[in-house]
């Protein structure tokens, strides 16, 4: 079978692998495994289900839902019913939903909790095209109107006795040039726009990934990076079911680290934060350590990367550096790689740039770790590392039928079968993204090499420009401060400025660990951020990291804040992006005082 669209690529998967662990999930504190077979069974009687409440071809059925079993369950029957999956971010507030809901025009919504049934029944009202609500988790209260899956299913399963042939005749019918999905970007300017993406679109990417990276039924992942993001949905479920692989669902972000020991995945998706996250933590133990810990330490770093030079240029370890290499695993290694279960292989990175110095950290332990890049547009893959032909501080050469040029102003264009039919209902907004040429306006700045690597350097409308005149990209510099262990997250502010300054959330563990080893009274995480001690330690943090700078860009002052920024108080997106313009408005008394007070001197 020739794999066009999704529903081919699920029934080949389904037909041609038949494992007892195609997926594995947690309940009453066991992961529990779940054939194909068993799969295949509950996606169908979900589909007909779906069918029995009138779905037709074209329809929106929208998933408002945490990662788990249930959610490839209902995206696979929606797909199969040649309806429009419309994944939302389950971190998202009641009037953000309603906002999707109403615009996509869904007929129905599967919710996960009662949480996400308590949302939904607050605006309820508001969305007189939404027939029905249909529930993974039986509902406490406030579900008179709601269907559980399992009730989906029995309906499913009458529908199949008078048609017992409609779930597959129906889905294979499916056009590659369908609409698959219907993916609400971020809106980190503005209100969200619905990005149409064909089963075209996602299978390009689906298929040239899964080859390049080399993913096979051997392989254990773990779920834990949104399911609505495109990243997740098609490296993670699709390309995964594609391989073969078995998907393994983490129980929460906040237990990753507990179910990366339990589930022991070979391949994990991951943003930078979690990068930086472990990067951090072990400098910051470091520092702490005596001095002979500190030198294995460091001998166990530099025969890493005398390693990961080789590998990356494609050539073979000598045999001494590589008997080395086991003896450093052993002593040095071994407790970096036990954190992710002990059995990673290849570790991805994506949705934000990362840190050389933080590419370079893992790659010296003895990881793979390979960055790519893209948007929700591209379906999302446009540029990738691969083993072997990896170069860091870029994202990797552009995939297989990819075309990527740099504009004149900067602007990564792109065109190919990876990007999007257009925005849902905005003419405007897809003639403005896409030309009639076929050329997609990224938003981002970078730039090409002679070999074909790509370079992102920041968002276009990210950059600053300071009152001299001066271009700064603020990213590169923001990503450099937090390879401090001290440093969370960054902000830089110089727009229109004389100079640059920063509003730094600490990571705040490390830093009451500096102030109890000190004496520094800090209670509370106001405390550690007030004192000046602390803000001076940050400083030079900053200060440490930045050297190399031009004068320009280096930060004058800093400003620490006593909360991480979070998505539901409107700083970070569902990818867990900076809303820039939120945050400085938010802290603009924080950051005019930083102005007011400061010496340029």
């Amino acid at each position: 079978m020739e794999v066009t669209t999704l529903n081919h690529l699920y029934f080949d998967a389904v037909d041609r692998y038949r494992k007892p662990a195609a997926f594995r999930f947690k309940r009453d504190g066991a992961y529990h495994d779940v054939s194909h077979e068993d799969f295949a069974r509950r996606v169908q009687r979900a589909s007909l289900g779906l069918l029995s409440l009138g779905i037709a071809p074209g329809d929106r059925v929208a998933l408002l839902s945490e990662n788990r079993l249930e959610w490839a369950i209902a995206d696979f029957a929606i797909l199969c019913a040649r309806a429009i999956t419309v994944p939302i971010y389950p971190t998202l507030l009641p009037h953000q939903i309603e906002y999707q809901l109403k615009n996509s025009g869904a007929k129905i919504v599967f919710v996960s909790t009662q949480t996400q049934l308590d949302k939904l029944s607050q605006i309820r009202s508001a969305l007189p095209e939404l027939a029905h609500v249909i529930t993974f988790d039986p509902p406490l209260r406030g579900g008179s109107e709601a269907m559980v899956l399992e009730g989906l299913m029995s309906r499913g399963d009458d529908f199949a006795a008078t048609a017992p042939e409609r779930h597959r005749q129906l889905a294979l019918s499916a056009s590659p040039d369908e609409v698959a999905s219907i993916i609400y970007t971020s809106g980190t300017t503005g209100v969200p726009k619905g990005v149409m993406l064909t089963h075209r679109n996602i299978v390009s990417n689906v298929r040239t990934v899964a080859g390049i990276i080399d993913f096979d039924p051997h392989d254990t992942s773990i779920s834990f990076l949104p399911l609505s993001h495109i990243l997740e949905r098609m490296a993670g479920q699709f390309a995964m079911f594609h391989c073969g692989a078995t998907i393994a669902y983490a129980e929460s972000v906040e237990k990753v680290v507990i179910n990366l020991r339990e589930i022991r995945p070979t391949l994990v998706i991951g943003v930078p934060r979690l990068f930086e996250k472990v990067h951090a933590r072990v400098m910051h133990h470091l520092t702490n350590a005596a001095p002979a810990r500190k030198k294995l330490f460091t001998w166990a770093v530099d025969i890493g990367w005398k390693a990961a030079e080789s590998r990356l240029a494609n050539r073979r370890v000598g045999p001494g550096v590589a008997l080395q290499c086991a003896v450093a695993k052993q002593l040095v290694w071994k407790k970096i790689h036990d954190q992710f279960g002990g059995r990673v292989r290849i570790l991805i990175s994506g949705g934000a740039p990362l840190s050389p110095a933080v590419a370079r950290f893992f790659y010296s332990t003895g990881f793979t770790i390979l960055e790519g890049y893209g948007l929700t547009e591209t379906s999302p893959v446009i540029a990738v590392n691969t083993a072997g032909n990896a170069r860091l501080g870029t994202v990797g050469r552009p995939i297989s039928g990819v075309e990527v040029r740099i504009a004149p102003d900067g602007e990564i264009l792109t065109r190919g079968p990876h990007v999007m039919r257009g925005y849902y209902r905005d003419e405007m907004a897809t003639r403005e993204a896409i030309d009639a040429d076929g050329w997609f306006r990224t938003g981002d700045i970078g730039t090409l090499d002679s070999d074909g690597y790509l370079a992102i350097t920041d968002r276009k409308k990210d950059l600053i420009i300071t009152a001299a005149g001066k271009n700064i990209a603020p990213q590169p510099i923001e990503n450099r401060l937090k390879e401090s262990p001290y440093i969370a997250e960054a902000l830089m502010i110089a727009d229109q400025r004389k100079f640059a300054v920063a509003l730094i959330v600490p990571d705040f563990e490390v830093l009451r660990a500096y102030a109890e080893k000190n004496g520094i009274p800090a209670r509370s995480e106001a405390d550690l951020c007030h004192h000046p001690k602390l803000v001076e330690l940050v400083q030079s943090e900053v200060d440490r990291v930045s050297g190399d700078f031009a004068p320009y860009e280096r930060v004058k002052r800093i400003a620490l804040v006593d909360r991480e920024f979070a998505i539901g108080t409107g700083e970070l997106t569902p990818t867990m992006k900076l809303k820039r313009k939120v945050i400085s408005e938010k802290y603009k008394p924080l950051i005019d005082a930083l102005y007011k007070t400061a010496s340029t001197d």
